[in-house]
């Protein structure tokens, strides 16, 4: 005897004109369903925490904001007003500099700690855990840590240090030469450890028999690193550039808590001009034409660093 199997989660074949349609699963019509139910809350509160206040941001952009007053049309001129103004000029200036230091210095200091902390010792887990602790501490607690390291005075944390090699005690967050840059170590202390954890991630999926072909060739640790490591973690290195740039744009709990824009300026940041004007001046449509910039521009990174990465990844 013969027993044909069956499939019950299809239905019947429907026919039409001689023409067979086809098979429907309604196993995965329920898939479907189901996920879109768990997404569905998500996507609500997404829509009006993020994308509507988004939106409401690129409005109030094209408006003099005027509370109880009603506001009043003025169409790109807030966009002049910040193009204009030599401060957010300076503090576009400063986000550069701020992000190519922190972005670079990430980047390094994160693959350093990779190479160093690639294994599967149990100890290697633990070294892990603890470096990785920065990226989950709230930045508002980073740099109030880092403030009090940072305290001007001989007797300072690090400048006690200095002093052990004889050094002169440095105005760290005080002098304008020096401000800026403290804020970027800061950044590479607090940025470097998500790199690690990415790099490493590319560095599992490197076949170890390449190594060990390399040095049966001969090769050198720095030829292994050039012609292997870096070329197989090329991915990893787009998506960390790409991530730790716009992280560096939107930099500010760091400097609004450690220098606050100060001194005399020497620290003002993209943020920290859009947050003085948008909630200090009430100036809210030159703030919000300021936000949409910066969306203009994280947008355009984003795109370009992706294009660039395709294009070297055909070649």
């Amino acid at each position: 005897m013969t027993v044909t199997p069956t499939r019950p989660t299809e239905t019947r074949a429907a026919t039409k004109g001689g023409k067979q349609l086809p098979v429907r699963r309604r196993g995965n019509r329920k898939q479907m369903l189901a996920i879109w139910l768990f997404l569905l809350p998500a996507a609500i509160l997404g829509l009006y925490f993020k994308f509507i206040p988004m939106f409401e941001g690129v409005r109030l952009s094209l408006f003099k904001v005027q509370p109880f007053l009603g506001d009043v049309f003025v169409g790109f001129d807030n966009y002049v007003n910040v193009l204009t103004d030599v401060r957010f000029m300076d503090a576009l200036g400063h986000t550069v500099v701020l992000g190519l230091a922190q972005t670079l210095g990430a980047l390094v200091v994160g693959f350093g700690l990779a190479l160093l902390l690639e294994g599967q010792a149990r100890s290697l887990w633990v070294l892990r855990t603890a470096i990785f602790l920065p990226v989950v501490t709230a930045l508002a607690v980073v740099g109030e840590i880092w403030r009090i390291l940072y305290f001007p005075t001989a007797d300072g944390p690090l400048n006690t240090i200095l002093g052990w090699v004889g050094l002169e005690p440095l105005q760290f967050l005080n002098g304008t030469d020096t401000a800026l840059w403290s804020i970027a170590v800061v950044g590479i202390w607090s940025g470097a450890p998500y790199n690690m954890v990415i790099i490493l991630a590319g560095l599992t999926g490197i076949d170890r028999t390449l190594y060990e072909s390399a040095g049966v060739d001969g090769a050198t640790i720095w030829q292994r690193l050039r012609y292997i490591t870096l070329p197989a973690l090329r991915p990893s290195i787009v998506i960390v550039l790409t991530l730790a740039a716009i992280r560096s744009l939107r930099s500010f709990t760091e400097v609004y808590v450690l220098t606050g824009g100060g001194p005399a300026g020497s620290t003002e940041v993209w943020m920290t001009r859009m947050y003085s004007l948008g909630f200090q001046r009430n100036d809210i449509g030159v703030a919000s034409a300021a936000a949409v910039l910066l969306l203009v521009v994280t947008l355009l990174l984003t795109v370009g660093t992706q294009l660039l990465a395709r294009r070297k990844a055909q070649r």
